[in-house]
């Protein structure tokens, strides 16, 4: 098992977000957390890498529990275990192949030789390669977000986390991006963990897909268990109507 998710709780303040959720996620999964805003989405993926502690409940990456480890021995699962944020978070100041290269300076202590090289590579990867010398500013949003995951897959982690990938994406980047996480699942073995509430993203790529509602798992799935379900919760959300029984 890639990821297993225990009864896990979490509140800020007075407001309980997660109220019991378990989840397991296979090993090359293209796995998907959707929901309304608001409902704990990123929480999750957060609680994975240590940037959030759970209330209560455990997690297990890889089959090592994670909620209770330091800092320190948070590394190694950092190492493995890589996130996409929703702003590409790239340093305006260097190059792409720079940004991607930067990871690899300071956990593997190359040379800025060895390390563009290798960062080159990377960005071919994901079609990025005529790229390599622009600055982030240069680029459209879509462009940076394959340089983001470019720079995610130097240190070949095993797990990619992204949230909200296809957010303030026009209509073929975020196509275009859909197919490059599709792309890492199934050509090189990646877990793919996926927060959206992007539909086409959903229902193009996803192997299963977790509904959160109420700070609980209201569905766990297929495509095809989404698409057929009674459940009107569930279908509100998909069919993106603004009447139904859905709480906000």
């Amino acid at each position: 098992m890639s990821i297993r998710i225990v009864d896990v709780h979490k509140s800020f303040g007075e407001k309980h977000i997660l109220r019991g959720v378990s989840l397991e996620i296979e090993p090359g999964e293209c796995f998907f957390i959707i929901g309304a805003s608001g409902v704990g989405k990123s929480v999750i993926i957060k609680h994975l890498i240590g940037l959030l502690r759970p209330d209560k409940g455990e997690l297990y990456v890889e089959g090592v529990e994670v909620s209770k480890l330091s800092e320190k021995e948070l590394y190694p699962v950092r190492m493995k275990c890589a996130m996409v944020f929703q702003n590409s978070t790239l340093f305006d100041s260097m190059t792409c192949a720079e940004n991607v290269a930067l990871p690899l300076r300071k956990h593997r202590g190359m040379s800025m030789n060895e390390a563009l090289k290798e960062a080159n590579e990377r960005l071919a990867a994901v079609r990025m390669e005529r790229f390599a010398d622009a600055k982030p500013a240069e680029l459209g949003d879509g462009m940076q977000k394959r340089v983001a995951i470019a720079r995610a897959l130097t240190l070949d982690p095993s797990i990619v986390l992204f949230d909200e990938p296809t957010t303030s994406l026009d209509p073929v980047s975020a196509r275009r991006t859909d197919a490059l996480i599709r792309e890492l699942c199934d050509r090189y073995g990646v877990t793919a963990i996926v927060v959206s509430h992007d539909l086409t993203s959903i229902f193009s790529i996803a192997d299963r897909i977790a509904m959160l509602y109420n700070g609980t798992v209201r569905l766990l799935g297929t495509q095809q268990d989404f698409k057929t379900t009674d459940d009107e919760v569930v279908r509100q959300f998909i069919e993106g109507r603004a009447e139904g029984p859905m709480q906000l």
